[in-house]
């Protein structure tokens, strides 16, 4: 099995590693209730989704 003939430094190896960094979700407002929901989601707060009624939401 190959193995490496020397030590890989910490900036090579932190260089390679500087894209491995996680993105932030998209949030767009509901166009039902006008809340915040993640894009291509549920709307957690009133149960829409493209315009249909997909989930029953329970009021408090």
């Amino acid at each position: 099995m190959p193995n490496p003939k020397r030590k890989i430094s910490r900036t090579r190896r932190d260089k390679r590693r500087t894209h491995h960094v996680l993105e932030p979700a998209a949030i767009v407002d509901c166009p039902n209730c006008g809340s915040t929901m993640r894009y291509h989601h549920v709307c957690g707060d009133c149960g829409h989704y493209r315009g249909k009624q997909v989930l029953e939401v329970a009021t408090a």
